[in-house]
């Protein structure tokens, strides 16, 4: 649950604080008994390892602007900077300057992103460039069609990524078959909204944002992160049957079909969460520029 604006009396916002980090260990838990298992997972660690969001920090609890949380175990959020004291409990207070910058990014990004019809169809063939005619796989697991099927899917397809932190893992063969070239100074102009990684990456735009972001927020990106990877690790040339992850055969017809219809859906759960991001930057960066800010 968001919380409210205005004052929040000590009870009301424990409980939401208690209600998320419930909400998240389903995720953190987990992920940490694998570390002190000392296992590997292919489709949940990259939320916790590519991203740098440790679990700790997803488990915290944060009310996010115009919230004022009341009573005396309120202090105990002044060890973070960004809050500070009133006479009705603590509150956040503005963006630093260094702040504003990255909100200023995200806000550049994601209303870019926004702006721009979705392309659905790439089938995650960025995970089949990622092992193309190379030994040297990133994930302990076979390969489903093994080295020369795979190499021939990425052979016979049309490959047209456009996600710069998707296209740098491809292996040296692989770049070349690619449509496009995206680089990180061409992110703002490129990225899409029917793209896994950019949907992914919400999730990331709103923790580069904390304590900012509403924690609830930042929870809804989580949570379509889990899907959408899983989504991706699905399509991916990866045999993954033995965890439970039954294959979505995109060098078939009717595995292509199943792919763009769950990219459809989570391109359509990812628009109302970029939207929220999108008006939380500029709200941030109204009330440093007094109300001034402008895209």
């Amino acid at each position: 649950m968001t919380a409210p604006e205005g004052v929040l009396p000590e009870p009301a916002w424990h409980a939401l604080r208690e209600a998320h980090v419930a909400r998240v260990r389903q995720w953190t838990d987990p992920h940490q008994e694998r570390r002190r298992r000392k296992e590997k997972h292919p489709v949940l660690d990259f939320l916790f390892t590519y991203y740098s969001h440790r679990p700790a920090h997803l488990e915290r609890w944060h009310p996010g602007p115009g919230v004022v949380l009341a009573g005396d175990s309120a202090r105990d959020y002044l060890r973070w900077s960004a809050y500070r004291e009133t006479a009705d409990g603590v509150t956040l207070g503005p963006l630093s300057p260094g702040r504003k910058a990255t909100a200023e990014f995200v806000l550049a990004l994601l209303s870019a992103t926004a702006s721009r019809p979705p392309r659905l169809g790439c089938f995650g063939l960025h995970e089949w460039a990622m092992v193309y005619r190379t030994q040297d796989v990133r994930h302990a697991w076979p390969l489903r069609l093994g080295p020369t099927g795979t190499d021939d899917v990425v052979e016979s397809s049309t490959i047209k990524c456009s996600h710069f932190d998707a296209y740098r893992f491809f292996t040296p063969p692989a770049r070349p078959l690619n449509t496009l070239e995206p680089s990180r100074e061409a992110q703002v102009e490129l990225e899409q909204p029917g793209c896994l990684h950019a949907n992914m990456d919400l999730f990331k735009w709103a923790y580069k944002l904390d304590p900012f972001t509403p924690s609830s927020l930042v929870a809804d990106c989580f949570d379509l992160a889990v899907d959408v990877r899983t989504l991706d690790m699905r399509a991916s040339p990866y045999d993954l049957s033995d965890l439970g992850y039954e294959p979505v055969r995109i060098e078939t017809e009717r595995g292509r079909a199943e792919y763009v219809r769950a990219q459809s859906a989570f391109t359509e759960r990812a628009t109302p969460l970029r939207a929220r991001l999108i008006t939380l930057c500029r709200e941030l960066l109204s009330e440093v520029d007094g109300g001034t800010h402008h895209e």
